[in-house]
């Protein structure tokens, strides 16, 4: 018997639902709004849905505090760059988008 049927099976007191199945979080899941609503950016681009998304984080039983990230604000609402992005207070390290595009990395 694998350590996970043991404690499925006879449950522990060191687990938090001893043994028992949790639910899953919704933050976990296809639905989640954290990265997208449906085609639309969600929390983690552009800070939108944050109710809904907040909700979700605080239901994570690790017994802290869960304090949400802030949201990236880097999307560019399904746009190509036309340049890298980048903060303009960052000098930058090199020229490697020049040319508008990263062509999953290979040379020409």
């Amino acid at each position: 018997m694998g350590l996970k049927d043991k404690l499925t099976a006879s449950g522990s007191p060191l687990s938090n639902l001893n043994g028992a199945q949790g639910k899953t979080n919704p933050g976990a899941t296809k639905t989640s709004k954290l990265h997208a609503n449906g085609s639309q950016p969600s929390y983690s681009l552009d800070g939108s849905n944050f109710g809904t998304v907040n909700s979700a984080y605080q239901e994570y039983d690790d017994g802290v505090p869960n304090n949400l990230p802030r949201p990236s604000v880097l999307d560019i609402n399904g746009v190509d760059p036309k340049g890298a992005l980048s903060d303009p207070k960052t000098m930058s390290i090199n020229n490697s988008f020049k040319k508008g595009k990263y062509l999953n990395n290979l040379p020409e």
